[in-house]
């Protein structure tokens, strides 16, 4: 399945022979996103607006592109500025028989889903999880006291009125060929970007706000305190081990701390069991904070995990707390 994921991947870089012959498919499919997005415009579907500021953190491409730390780190600054924050998310990949679901960090990720526990574990917040992101902050609101609210990946879902969109983009990659769906990786059209209060790249250039996301220099064994310096892994060859959008980010990471790998890409939000994770041999394995609430079930002493925090510039904040306080 990783190997169908490179190959997409691969096809949607480039302009060639088959991206060309899907693009009347991507003709037809902005013109239906065209469409509903009027249609919320102008009331014919229901845009639901809540009595605090909603922030909605997104992308246009499908993939990666270091959403959940950035949420994380939006979390962390308006705390820090006084404010209360709550987070919603979609909850994909979790299994509920009903939803909203509440998230704590004890939380199943089977249950709630991997990016929410991570959500859950490193923001400190309250974080409600529902496919109807409305239904997400009723609940949340009944059950916390938040005066501001994150949505997390939440651009194209227009039920939820908001007043501050981020778009994250993946400074690297970029756009891809420039197409959207199925000829190439865009949910949105480029131009969108237009219509967004921040833009914030995630490594790369690009003309708008900077982020870095790095990983931590102590990576962590998965079920208990034990931690090591990533430096001290430099030299061996380990397992990379990566269910993300965008797993060639990880692994490049790791290559980055001297580290030689074996790349163990997976799908996004993969979910575990044992024998994804027996190799022929002893070595380290290494996966990312957001695989590893997957694992924790069976995990032994030779898994660990490396956390990564976005750093977010004194500019955005500045602007960010501005744009909330004019609110």
């Amino acid at each position: 399945m990783g190997s169908f994921n490179d190959a997409l991947n691969r096809l949607w870089c480039t302009r060639n022979v088959i991206s060309y012959a899907l693009w009347p498919l991507s003709l037809l499919y902005r013109v239906v996103i065209r469409a509903r997005r009027l249609a919320y415009s102008v009331g014919w579907l229901a845009s639901h607006r809540f009595d605090v500021p909603v922030i909605v953190v997104g992308n246009l491409s499908v993939g990666g592109t270091g959403k959940t730390p950035m949420v994380i780190a939006i979390a962390n600054i308006l705390k820090n500025e006084g404010w209360s924050p709550g987070i919603i998310s979609r909850g994909y990949g979790g299994s509920a028989e009903h939803w909203p679901q509440t998230v704590t960090p004890e939380s199943s990720a089977d249950l709630v889903g991997d990016e929410p526990v991570v959500i859950a574990r490193r923001a400190g917040c309250p974080v409600v999880v529902a496919p109807d992101r409305p239904a997400a902050v009723r609940q949340l609101l009944d059950e916390n006291e938040c005066n501001v609210l994150i949505s997390d990946d939440g651009l194209q879902h227009l039920a939820l009125n908001r007043d501050i969109e981020i778009a994250v983009v993946d400074g690297a990659a970029g756009f891809g060929n420039g197409f959207c769906l199925p000829a190439g990786p865009l949910r949105e059209p480029v131009s969108r970007l237009d219509s967004v209060d921040f833009v914030v790249y995630n490594g790369g250039q690009g003309d708008g706000h900077r982020c870095v996301t790095e990983g931590e220099c102590a990576v962590k064994v998965i079920n208990n305190f034990v931690s090591r310096r990533l430096g001290e892994f430099s030299g061996r060859m380990v397992h990379g081990v990566a269910a993300i959008g965008n797993p060639a980010r990880f692994f490049e990471h790791l290559r980055s701390a001297g580290l030689e790998i074996i790349e163990h890409p997976f799908p996004d939000h993969h979910k575990f069991d044992v024998a994804d994770l027996q190799f022929e041999d002893d070595g380290p394995i290494l996966m990312t904070e957001k695989d590893a609430v997957k694992c924790e079930a069976f995990a032994d002493e030779n898994m660990w995990y490396v956390p990564v925090d976005a750093k977010l510039g004194p500019s955005f904040q500045d602007e960010l707390s501005k744009r909330l306080n004019s609110l």
